[in-house]
């Protein structure tokens, strides 16, 4: 019940937030959007401490490791691999215009001799 009633915190200072951010129509707009992101740092802070919010920061521990045993590609293989996507592209685009020219002359010109 303590997590629900902190996830009803964290919402209502998310819109005490944005509340804020139209009460003060007047003034500069850095001002406002610092309303803003007081009411959704403040809501963060509340739900950070709820259990859903610990498993979150366990789950965001874990990505953090599991992206450093990520292996990235050289840059000679990302740039051989972006000439071959490129190519392919081009080659796609090729064949998809011929077969469009090739039906439009088919249909057009054969069918329904339109000039």
């Amino acid at each position: 019940m303590a997590d629900k009633l902190k996830f009803v915190l964290a919402l209502l200072l998310v819109a005490a937030g944005i509340a804020g951010f139209y009460l003060l129509s007047e003034q500069v707009l850095v001002l406002r959007v610092l309303a803003v992101l007081a009411g959704v740092g403040a809501a963060v802070a509340v739900a950070w401490f709820t259990e859903a919010g610990q498993r979150f920061a366990v789950f965001v521990r874990e990505t953090v490791v599991e992206s450093k045993k990520v292996v990235w590609p050289s840059r000679k293989e990302t740039v051989q691999m972006t000439g071959v996507v490129f190519a392919f592209v081009v080659a796609m685009a090729l064949f998809l215009w011929l077969t469009d020219k090739s039906l439009e002359w088919v249909l057009y010109d054969l069918v329904l001799n339109w000039k």
